[in-house]
């Protein structure tokens, strides 16, 4: 569990992630749909920040990832000016899977709720 600090850090860097990538980013691959960021582990030294997002109704999630990537070195410069840290982060965007996991496991529920519904019937 990171320290008081270290989540607070987290949590401004999300912030900012999240109003750049919706502000100032320009891909088209990014446009299509609604990215968000659902968290940010940042390395006790800062040299480094997985930023995990989900992305709802993208075309092609992979793609747009991948403009992520990309374009994570205009969103790093962007932190360096607005958050004020010793070292500016290394973005490493990744996938966050768990709001579909999330949806799965509510499917299936609903499905076992249906089956216990007919078979009282």
């Amino acid at each position: 569990m990171p320290n008081t600090r270290m989540q607070k850090v987290n949590e401004e860097l999300k912030r900012e992630i999240s109003n750049i990538i919706s502000l100032k980013l320009s891909n088209s691959a990014l446009k299509k749909g609604l990215i968000s960021v659902t968290k940010v582990d940042t390395s006790p030294d800062l040299k480094y920040a997985r930023v995990y997002v989900s992305m709802i109704n993208m075309g092609n999630q992979k793609e747009a990832l991948k403009a992520l990537k990309k374009s994570s070195g205009f969103v790093r410069t962007e932190i360096a000016q607005k958050v004020n840290l010793k070292y500016t982060p290394e973005l490493i965007f990744e996938f966050d899977e768990t709001i579909e996991y999330g949806d799965r496991i509510d499917h299936i529920l609903k499905e076992i709720t249906k089956d216990i519904k007919k078979n009282k019937e």
